[in-house]
């Protein structure tokens, strides 16, 4: 059974300084994506009280293919977003990490929620392509900066 999670730390890189190792001792030898997922998704959720955290994961190369959601943490949320669209669709067709400080000045956002004040999507990447994004939004506006592109970018190469 897993143990709880614990973290101490009052300041942002404090608290992932010490999620990173917990992270990597709960997917470590687990090879089922999804569920390392799961786990992840619920670790940064509880650890940063995020307003939602999860991921969207890319859908066989279809015409009705996109973003479908994955495990996560929080409200109700889209199912499907096509390449390009919205903040997770752009980050995954830029292949790059996306910092919204504001939701409602990008061009295209998705309102899954209309309490999302800012967001971070980060994709995951898998023998040289994008297999999902990590999507985590916050009630308040410009919750995420460079300090969470790192660590989260850490967080994803452990999937």
């Amino acid at each position: 059974m897993a143990e709880e999670l614990k973290i101490t730390a009052s300041s942002k890189e404090e608290k992932y300084l010490e999620l990173l190792p917990q992270i990597r001792s709960v997917v470590e030898g687990e090879t089922d994506m999804i569920a390392n997922m799961a786990n992840v998704a619920s670790m940064l959720h509880e650890t940063f009280g995020f307003w939602w955290t999860g991921f969207y994961r890319v859908s066989p190369p279809t015409p009705e293919g996109g973003l479908l959601l994955g495990p996560f943490q929080g409200s109700l949320a889209c199912t499907r977003i096509k390449k390009g669209k919205g903040v997770c669709g752009t980050a995954w067709e830029r292949e790059e990490t996306v910092i919204v400080p504001d939701v409602d000045a990008f061009p295209g956002h998705i309102a899954c929620s209309s309490l999302s004040r800012s967001e971070i999507v980060v994709p995951v990447w898998k023998d040289g392509f994008i297999v999902a994004v990590l999507d985590i939004d916050s009630k308040e506006l410009a919750t995420f900066d460079e300090t969470d592109k790192r660590y989260l970018e850490e967080v994803v190469k452990m999937l």
